[in-house]
Protein backbone atom coordinates (compact mmCIF):
# COMPACT_ATOMS: atom_id res chain seq x y z
CA UNK A 1 0.00 0.00 0.00
CA UNK A 2 1.49 3.19 -0.63
CA UNK A 3 1.09 6.29 1.13
CA UNK A 4 -1.04 9.31 -0.35
CA UNK A 5 1.20 12.17 -1.56
CA UNK A 6 2.16 14.79 1.11
CA UNK A 7 -0.14 17.66 0.86
CA UNK A 8 1.27 21.28 0.99
CA UNK A 9 -1.19 22.29 3.44
CA UNK A 10 0.78 20.74 6.98
CA UNK A 11 -2.79 20.64 8.83
CA UNK A 12 -4.31 18.72 5.58
CA UNK A 13 -1.68 15.90 6.64
CA UNK A 14 -3.08 15.46 9.83
CA UNK A 15 -5.64 12.74 10.44
CA UNK A 16 -8.09 15.26 11.81
CA UNK A 17 -9.92 11.46 13.32
CA UNK A 18 -7.05 10.85 15.41
CA UNK A 19 -6.80 13.94 17.68
CA UNK A 20 -7.90 14.47 20.79
CA UNK A 21 -8.51 18.30 21.48
CA UNK A 22 -8.06 20.17 23.33
CA UNK A 23 -4.26 20.28 22.68
CA UNK A 24 -1.26 22.29 21.49
CA UNK A 25 1.09 20.88 18.87
CA UNK A 26 3.79 22.53 16.54
CA UNK A 27 2.14 22.60 13.17
CA UNK A 28 4.91 24.21 11.23
CA UNK A 29 8.32 25.75 11.11
CA UNK A 30 9.73 28.23 9.03
CA UNK A 31 13.42 29.61 8.66
CA UNK A 32 13.12 32.50 6.33
CA UNK A 33 16.24 33.18 3.97
CA UNK A 34 17.45 35.83 6.54
CA UNK A 35 17.80 32.88 8.93
CA UNK A 36 14.71 33.85 11.26
CA UNK A 37 12.75 31.20 12.49
CA UNK A 38 8.99 30.97 12.47
CA UNK A 39 7.18 28.87 14.45
CA UNK A 40 3.26 27.85 14.13
CA UNK A 41 1.39 26.12 16.62
CA UNK A 42 -2.38 24.36 16.25
CA UNK A 43 -4.36 25.75 19.71
CA UNK A 44 -7.01 23.40 19.14
CA UNK A 45 -10.48 24.04 21.18
CA UNK A 46 -12.71 21.71 19.93
CA UNK A 47 -12.70 18.11 18.36
CA UNK A 48 -12.63 18.77 14.38
CA UNK A 49 -15.49 17.42 12.27
CA UNK A 50 -17.29 16.93 15.86
CA UNK A 51 -17.72 19.87 17.86
CA UNK A 52 -16.80 23.99 16.69
CA UNK A 53 -16.49 27.16 18.26
CA UNK A 54 -19.68 30.19 17.61
CA UNK A 55 -18.42 32.60 15.68
CA UNK A 56 -18.71 35.46 18.76
CA UNK A 57 -16.72 33.41 20.71
CA UNK A 58 -14.03 33.11 18.03
CA UNK A 59 -13.89 36.74 17.74
CA UNK A 60 -13.84 37.51 21.15
CA UNK A 61 -11.12 35.35 21.96
CA UNK A 62 -9.10 35.96 18.65
CA UNK A 63 -9.05 40.29 19.64
CA UNK A 64 -7.97 39.33 23.29
CA UNK A 65 -5.83 36.47 22.82
CA UNK A 66 -4.03 38.65 20.20
CA UNK A 67 -3.86 42.06 22.66
CA UNK A 68 -3.33 40.01 25.99
CA UNK A 69 -0.55 37.60 24.72
CA UNK A 70 1.85 40.34 23.87
CA UNK A 71 1.99 41.25 27.72
CA UNK A 72 3.81 38.45 27.96
CA UNK A 73 6.07 37.45 24.62
CA UNK A 74 7.30 39.74 22.34
CA UNK A 75 7.35 36.98 20.33
CA UNK A 76 3.38 36.77 19.16
CA UNK A 77 3.36 37.60 15.43
CA UNK A 78 -0.45 36.39 15.06
CA UNK A 79 -3.21 34.78 16.82
CA UNK A 80 -5.99 33.69 13.58
CA UNK A 81 -8.51 31.47 13.84
CA UNK A 82 -9.10 28.66 11.72
CA UNK A 83 -11.56 28.24 9.16
CA UNK A 84 -12.78 24.79 10.81
CA UNK A 85 -13.48 26.82 13.57
CA UNK A 86 -12.37 24.22 16.34
CA UNK A 87 -9.17 26.61 17.39
CA UNK A 88 -6.87 29.08 16.43
CA UNK A 89 -3.16 29.30 14.93
CA UNK A 90 -0.35 30.97 17.07
CA UNK A 91 2.49 32.21 14.92
CA UNK A 92 5.54 33.24 16.88
CA UNK A 93 8.49 34.61 15.77
CA UNK A 94 11.77 32.20 16.73
CA UNK A 95 11.96 28.14 18.16
CA UNK A 96 9.76 28.01 21.07
CA UNK A 97 9.80 24.24 23.90
CA UNK A 98 6.52 23.45 24.17
CA UNK A 99 6.03 24.21 27.89
CA UNK A 100 6.85 27.52 27.23
CA UNK A 101 4.13 27.71 24.63
CA UNK A 102 1.31 26.44 27.03
CA UNK A 103 2.33 28.97 29.57
CA UNK A 104 2.00 31.72 27.58
CA UNK A 105 -1.80 30.02 26.35
CA UNK A 106 -2.45 29.54 30.03
CA UNK A 107 -1.35 32.61 31.20
CA UNK A 108 -3.29 34.94 28.16
CA UNK A 109 -6.22 32.34 28.85
CA UNK A 110 -6.38 33.74 32.48
CA UNK A 111 -6.11 37.39 31.80
CA UNK A 112 -8.84 36.84 29.60
CA UNK A 113 -11.15 35.47 32.10
CA UNK A 114 -10.38 37.98 34.39
CA UNK A 115 -10.64 40.72 32.41
CA UNK A 116 -14.16 38.97 31.55
CA UNK A 117 -14.75 38.96 35.25
CA UNK A 118 -13.52 42.64 35.66
CA UNK A 119 -16.11 43.64 32.45
CA UNK A 120 -18.77 41.50 34.70
CA UNK A 121 -18.28 42.90 37.81
CA UNK A 122 -19.05 46.49 35.96
CA UNK A 123 -22.49 45.56 34.91
CA UNK A 124 -24.21 48.57 36.60
CA UNK A 125 -21.94 51.05 34.59
CA UNK A 126 -22.56 49.07 31.09
CA UNK A 127 -25.22 52.17 29.93
CA UNK A 128 -22.81 54.81 31.03
CA UNK A 129 -20.19 55.67 27.50
CA UNK A 130 -18.16 58.55 28.45
CA UNK A 131 -17.08 60.33 31.77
Amino acid sequence: MTDAPKMNVESFNLDHRTVAAPYIRLADRKVLPQGDVISKFDVRFTQPNVAHLEMPTIHSLEHLFAEKSRNHSGQVIDFSPMGCQTGFYLILQGDHEFADVAELVETTLTDILDATRDFLAKRAEWEQVTA
